[in-house]
């Protein structure tokens, strides 16, 4: 399993994946589950995984291969002129993998299940946010929800919850989304470090800020520790229980 977050802000999108993958507990492997589709000063395109690894890379390897070679039956994911029909890109793709798969994984007792998050912006196009389901079908972010989560992502939803909105700035988003991704990664062992974080700032064009966060990353295990203590500090300041 993993964990992605992307939350659409007036000042842009943040985008967080971890990179944990496993098939059982004697078989856990890293692999990352974000992927950048980029041409400065015209789009950045940054799609992030969740679910079945050999489907989502067989979905990510279609869009690659159309950017050479073109789609009958739509433009490709670097020539669409609004992410709308760089979701429709994804979409299909993952309809083409279903088409080619599906039936030999139901052979074998395996669901075809994957999930991705699209976002970025595209040159005369305001930025967006889209998330996809194993259908192909897929949704827009909004003001009234501005993010999306996809693999594990009970742990994390609070926080988001209680701390985002629209006109959140881009450095308290990141933030919040760690907090987040360190709440998954302390409530579940299928979630795991490194992470990947991108900060696409409105209208850029341009994917300047991406780092990888391991864990020797200051500033992600100060967060870690501070979190954990003003969590204690607040459990312990509030009035006892009437009950017990």
């Amino acid at each position: 399993m993993t964990y992605c977050v992307a939350t659409l802000l007036e000042e842009g999108i943040v985008f967080l994946s971890d990179s944990r993958t496993n098939a059982g507990i004697d078989n856990i492997s890293t692999f990352r589950k974000m992927t950048v589709f980029e041409r400065k000063g015209d789009r950045v395109l940054v799609l992030m995984s969740a679910g079945n690894l050999a489907i989502s890379q067989s979905v990510v390897s279609l869009l690659w291969a159309d950017r050479a070679t073109g789609d009958d039956d739509g433009p490709f994911i670097m020539d669409a002129a609004n992410l709308y029909e760089a979701a429709q890109c994804v979409g299909r793709a993952i309809r083409t993998v279903h088409t080619r798969d599906a039936a030999a994984l139901k052979e074998h007792g395996i669901d075809f299940s994957v999930s991705f998050i699209l976002g970025g912006q595209i040159r005369g196009d305001r930025p967006r946010l889209f998330q996809l389901y194993s259908a192909g079908n897929f949704i827009e972010a909004s003001a009234e929800t501005c993010y999306f989560q996809i693999g594990e992502s009970k742990y994390g939803k609070p926080i988001i919850d209680r701390m985002v909105r629209p006109e959140t700035t881009l450095r308290d988003a990141a933030k919040c989304a760690l907090i987040s991704m360190d709440s998954t990664i302390r409530s579940n062992l299928s979630v795991g470090l490194p992470l990947d974080l991108a900060i696409y700032p409105r209208d850029t064009l341009a994917l300047t800020q991406r780092r990888t966060i391991g864990a020797d990353d200051e500033y992600f295990q100060m967060v870690r520790s501070r979190w954990g203590s003003a969590l204690r500090s607040a459990f312990q300041d509030l009035p006892e229980s009437p009950w017990g």
